[in-house]
């Protein structure tokens, strides 16, 4: 087996919380403990907590997903659970926060911690606009379009706000990875 399918066969088990350890030999469950400053330098956990159809250009050792891997997040709860953990954390690094209304209608708004964390991330050239384009593109590619919709309507906010500090080709970027089929 090639080094690209090792990985991909290692996904599953990993993001299930077994005992399958990342290429860095982590445990998902120990990525979910990190601390705001691990988060923001450590480089090569995001691709695993966030896993695309398309080789990454930053991290050689990050899973690519197949098929199957697709429709066992599509068909697992576990592993949707799971997937909305990971998501719930980067929120909580950008100052962001996922609720419901009444309706069960998913939204996702700045938290009273926003205005802290958005010294962080919202910034000419950051990182984290990739970081967040593979957070939306991974959620539309695993079913989970209603939390990157939502996600979506935040950014759209931020960006309205941000505009000369995000830029228009980002908020594109974000704009095409949440276009339904836009990522498979």
């Amino acid at each position: 087996m090639n080094h690209e399918k090792q990985l991909t066969a290692m996904l599953v088990p990993f993001y299930l919380g077994e005992e399958q350890r990342d290429s860095e030999g982590r445990m998902i469950q120990d990525i979910w403990t990190w601390n705001f400053e691990e988060l923001e330098c450590v480089h090569n956990y995001i691709q695993w907590l966030f896993p695309l159809p398309e080789r990454s250009a930053f991290n050689h050792d990050a899973p690519i997903v197949d098929e199957e891997v697709i429709q066992a997040f599509q068909s697992n709860p576990h592993l949707r659970r799971n997937l909305l953990h990971s998501f719930t954390v980067m929120l909580q690094f950008y100052g962001l926060q996922r609720h419901k209304n009444n309706d069960g209608k998913i939204f996702v708004s700045q938290s009273e911690d926003y205005p802290n964390r958005k010294r962080e991330w919202v910034c000419i050239f950051d990182h984290n606009y990739l970081r967040i384009t593979r957070i939306l593109k991974c959620l539309m590619t695993f079913g989970l379009e209603n939390e990157a919709q939502a996600f979506y309507e935040c950014l759209r906010q931020i960006y309205r706000e941000n505009s000369d500090q995000i830029g228009g080709e980002t908020f594109q970027y974000w704009t095409i990875a949440v276009k339904p089929n836009a990522t498979r």
